[in-house]
């Protein structure tokens, strides 16, 4: 796993890059950080979660709203998740194709933020 963290307008955000073996496809979750002990600031519970399919490029890419609240997500932090998102479709595809169908390996990530 791994995630990049954003700050914007005093809150603290991550996306957080995973492999959703269920799913086949690649898992990019957007949720607000939270304080880790010791680890500054860790991914908190999604509040937007997009499965990015890496076996077969023409399945489409999905995008679902986590949790039973409404939750607020300001537009430069959905833009920066949907960017993230976008990334990711693209290095799977690319990774399909160039590797003859199979599938992607890991997604670029901050790492251990």
């Amino acid at each position: 796993m791994s995630w990049e963290l954003r700050e914007h307008a005093g809150r603290r955000y991550a996306v957080l890059f995973h492999y959703a073996l269920p799913d086949d496809a690649w898992a990019v979750e957007l949720s607000e950080a939270v304080p880790g002990a010791g680890m500054g600031y860790l991914p908190g519970p999604a509040l937007l979660a997009a499965l990015v399919p890496d076996e077969d490029p023409r399945l489409e890419p999905t995008v679902r709203v986590c949790g039973p609240e409404e939750r607020v997500v300001p537009y430069e932090i959905m833009r920066w998740f949907m960017e993230q998102v976008a990334d990711q479709v693209e290095r799977c595809r690319v990774a399909f194709e160039s590797e003859g169908g199979e599938a992607a390996e890991r997604p670029r990530g901050g790492g251990l933020a």
